[in-house]
């Protein structure tokens, strides 16, 4: 009978480090968010003698429940964010494939054109004429406006310019001669080659009109729209204030609901979407970036 050997594969002392090493900086962000829901799900008391836990002690859904008291205004500020999140990337990806696609070809003017869009990576217009230039063009109080602030991204056309420039040009050839039009090449050669790249700077701009807060706080001054972070940092420091108020009735002071669960369960209100989108697109990560990143 044959011996069946089997090859043990050898760690170096750099791998074992590097795992070490990433092994801590993993549990180093995974025990704080944890005890994060932890303490949205506790109450006050149990907080107040354990800061620090990894299940909840007595648990309790308060915070949740007074994060979600006003549940028409939470679940207009969830259909906002939705919105002008689904809206903004879509429209905001269409714009930046097209700019980086049209920049990955000859055309004249094109480096003096190149060149003006780097400018917008160092120098802004500044918060009061931006304000003041969406005012003039109506648009103050509009979802319209916050999308619109975000569209394009330098960065992201950029790093895409350098992906379709990385496509050998045999293929694009190849299609020319097959009879190909500059629309199917655009279409059914290019985009399906840079899917990797779509997909990682599809989620970067999605995070970006997620989190959106500072011009949504500018632009929505009638008090009749709102986004999720805006609500959430309403009811933040209505809690906040509440619980520092001395004038406390006795419900409030006997409730389990607390300043600190109530930030903690707006945290994780705010994650949990993109926490459930990440792990679809988690693979193109590494592979969209080197896409991009080879050439500049």
């Amino acid at each position: 009978m044959s011996k069946k050997i089997k090859k043990r594969r050898k760690w170096r002392s750099t791998e074992i480090i590097s795992v070490i090493v990433l092994t801590l900086l993993a549990v180093l962000i995974l025990v704080p968010f944890w005890n994060a829901v932890v303490i949205s799900f506790e109450s006050s008391a149990e907080y107040a003698r354990h800061p620090f836990s990894w299940f909840p002690r007595e648990f309790t859904l308060d915070n949740y429940e007074f994060l979600i008291g006003r549940g028409n205004v939470l679940l207009s500020a969830y259909k906002s964010t939705v919105g002008i999140t689904v809206i903004g990337t879509l429209v905001g990806m269409t714009v930046s494939v097209m700019a980086a696609y049209v920049f990955s070809r000859s055309f004249p003017g094109k480096k003096l054109f190149f060149r003006l869009m780097l400018l917008t990576m160092f120098f802004g217009g500044g918060v009061v004429p931006t304000y003041m230039l969406i005012k003039n063009m109506g648009l103050l109080d509009s979802y319209a406006a916050v999308i619109l602030l975000s569209l394009a991204s330098a960065y992201n056309i950029i790093i895409m310019k350098n992906g379709f420039e990385s496509i050998p040009v045999d293929l694009q050839d190849a299609a020319m001669i097959d009879g190909a039009t500059d629309i199917k090449i655009f279409t059914r050669v290019m985009l399906p080659l840079q899917k990797p790249l779509i997909a990682t700077f599809s989620l970067f701009t999605a995070v970006g009109y997620w989190n959106s807060w500072y011009w949504p706080l500018l632009i929505f001054n009638s008090g009749k729209r709102t986004v999720l972070q805006l609500y959430l940092r309403s009811v933040i420091g209505n809690a906040t204030g509440a619980a520092t108020s001395r004038a406390m009735s006795t419900a409030a002071l006997s409730s389990n609901m607390f300043a600190e669960g109530i930030q903690m369960a707006s945290v994780f209100a705010v994650m949990l979407p993109i926490m459930l989108v990440y792990p679809f697109l988690q693979k193109y990560f590494v592979k969209g970036i080197l896409i991009g990143a080879v050439k500049m």
